[in-house]
């Protein structure tokens, strides 16, 4: 039973400068003294303040209707009474996902002119129905994988897109990493894939399905821009829905040195798998999740870090996408190849996704 709506926002760019230069004017001088279009700046703030004060009229449906913004997400307690409503960039819903639990989280495109919207199905205009049909449990549901980091000093973190591991700075990272293999039947069952390899690098990331098309991504274009350059053949895509219960690692810019190596730069998680990490950083080791800077885990000499899929799943409303051959029917992303036949019989026979 819900007791109240929460909208979570973002601070738009403009928000940021009058924050970081007190007033509109200054931060007007500042943008136009470095040959910036003010109004740019302007109307992306006009038109997201505009879309949140619609939003709140849209969802006036007899419950409080509290805002909060993105900085306050790791501080905040979220209620089991809760129902959240995030209105910004993709970014946003990934940032919020994280701390909600088993909490469903409807994303809602405040412009879409500007932003993407993978991860915001609706519209200012169809979240007041959005909202209605998951107070009512009849909603779409889509899981997503977590992954999980859970340090030797008891500090865990989750991430919606990606995991980094690495330096604060843009010294390089120096580590001990190795993947180590889970049994069948038990977790405590694992044995190394590999020994543990001493590394330097820009640090590792470590990406799930729904942050396959991210930083990951990047990383996958530099690698192939490079490799055409010297007349090597093309890197498929990598191509994981959002339930997939596997993660990926890959090792930024590894140097190879006597006292470094780079055998084990890439790969992929299995769900019973972790990949472990021991930190040879004295001073600026970090950990972070999905662009979060602030919100880290201290990652210094002597620590080790043990990295999987995490046993919670984040769960997304989403709209109803017709089920055809190549579209994963629990996330509605386009497939180049079927999806599997375990997450294909999920679905109901006339082509909704089945509600959780």
């Amino acid at each position: 039973m819900y007791e109240k709506l929460i909208v979570v926002t973002r601070k738009t760019r403009l928000q940021g400068l009058i924050e970081r230069f007190n007033t509109r004017a200054q931060a007007k001088f500042y943008l136009e003294h470095a040959g910036l279009d003010f109004g740019d700046y302007a109307r992306e703030d006009d038109t997201y303040r505009q879309a949140l004060e619609a939003l709140e009229a849209q969802l006036e449906l007899g419950l409080p209707v509290q805002r909060l913004d993105r900085a306050l997400l790791s501080t905040y307690r979220f209620g089991p009474g809760d129902l959240i409503v995030a209105a910004g960039q993709d970014g946003l819903v990934a940032n919020t996902a994280k701390y909600l639990g088993a909490q469903p989280l409807i994303g809602v495109n405040p412009d879409p002119a500007r932003f993407d919207g993978a991860l915001l199905p609706f519209s200012v205009g169809q979240a007041r129905a959005a909202v209605t049909r998951t107070l009512e449990g009849t909603m779409p549901i889509a899981e997503v994988t977590l992954a999980r980091a859970q340090t030797s000093d008891g500090q865990t973190l989750l991430a919606f897109n990606d995991l980094f591991i690495g330096e604060t700075t843009h010294q390089s990272a120096h580590y001990r990493l190795q993947v180590v293999r889970g049994g069948e039947q038990k977790e405590t069952k694992v044995k190394p894939a590999a020994g543990p390899e001493r590394q330097s690098s820009s640090g590792v990331i470590v990406s799930t399905g729904a942050g396959s098309t991210g930083w990951l991504s990047s990383v996958r274009t530099m690698a192939e821009r490079v490799g055409a350059f010297f007349g090597r053949p093309s890197i498929e895509p990598l191509e994981m829905a959002w339930n997939d219960p596997r993660l990926f690692y890959v090792v930024r810019e590894p140097f190879v040195s006597k006292h470094s190596q780079a055998t084990q730069v890439v790969g992929w998680l299995a769900p019973t798998a972790e990949l472990q990490i021991e930190s040879l950083m004295p001073q600026s080791g970090t950990i972070f999740s999905d662009g979060m800077e602030a919100d880290c885990l201290r990652f210094t000499s002597g620590m080790t870090v043990r990295i999987g899929p995490a046993p919670q799943r984040a769960r997304l409303v989403v709209s109803q996408p017709q089920v055809e051959r190549g579209v994963d029917p629990r996330t509605g992303r386009r497939l180049t190849k079927t999806a599997p036949p375990q997450v294909r019989a999920a679905c109901h026979v006339d082509g909704a996704f089945p509600v959780r």
